[in-house]
């Protein structure tokens, strides 16, 4: 094999890996975590047995293809530990991570669900311990009510994931109004105050 074939065959891998990920990410995004991996493999124009190369398991393809956004939602609760008002640290983890969501209904799925396999294990137990310190610090401070747990997050993340909306900036402005109402539930003593703009959203026909 020469030179110039090799170089082009591992370019050739390479463009393959990356239309895998593109593809997992769009489709994990818009139809869930329950899109097949043969799915994946036909939307990317490659056989299965080439994104069986890349990716052993549909989990590694789940944590190659959200690791940035994994990453991403760490750092946002780093920065909210890191806010000298334990609220005001609080309140910034809650609305950036809602945006997050809203934008991504697949690593929406990924951050709230039990997978088969340890995807993301090491680093969910790092942001966990994180936010469990600012829960605890945030409740301390007084703003926090006394009986929030970390699993009422978990439920306004997934109500959150089910804002439909035709564009994302519609669903990141529905987000946000969403979020300002669970901050105000969360507070050991609520205050009115006034809520962003309201969002007109398709009305459920079921």
């Amino acid at each position: 094999m020469t030179a110039q074939v090799g170089t082009r065959l591992r370019s050739d891998a390479r463009d393959n890996r990356e239309r895998i990920l593109a593809v997992a990410r769009l489709a994990f995004a818009t139809e869930g975590l329950d899109v097949p991996i043969r799915e994946i493999a036909r939307r990317a124009e490659v056989g299965a047995a080439t994104l069986y190369r890349h990716f052993a398991t549909k989990d590694a393809l789940l944590s190659e293809a959200f690791a940035e956004q994994m990453e991403t939602c760490s750092a946002i609760v780093a920065e909210g530990l890191a806010a000298p008002d334990p609220w005001q640290g609080f309140r910034l983890v809650v609305e950036r991570l809602m945006e997050l969501h809203a934008l991504d209904r697949g690593f929406a799925r990924v951050f709230t669900s039990r997978l088969p396999e340890a995807v993301f294990a090491a680093d969910r137990d790092r942001t966990l311990r994180m936010l469990l310190d600012l829960v605890g610090r945030a409740k301390k401070a007084g703003p926090l009510r006394r009986d929030f747990v970390i699993e009422d997050l978990s439920l306004a993340l997934m109500a959150n994931e089910g804002i439909r909306a035709e564009s994302p900036e519609t669903r990141v402005a529905a987000s946000r109004r969403f979020a300002a109402l669970m901050l105000q539930s969360f507070m050991a003593d609520p205050v009115a105050a006034p809520l962003p703009p309201p969002v007109r959203l398709p009305l459920s026909r079921a």
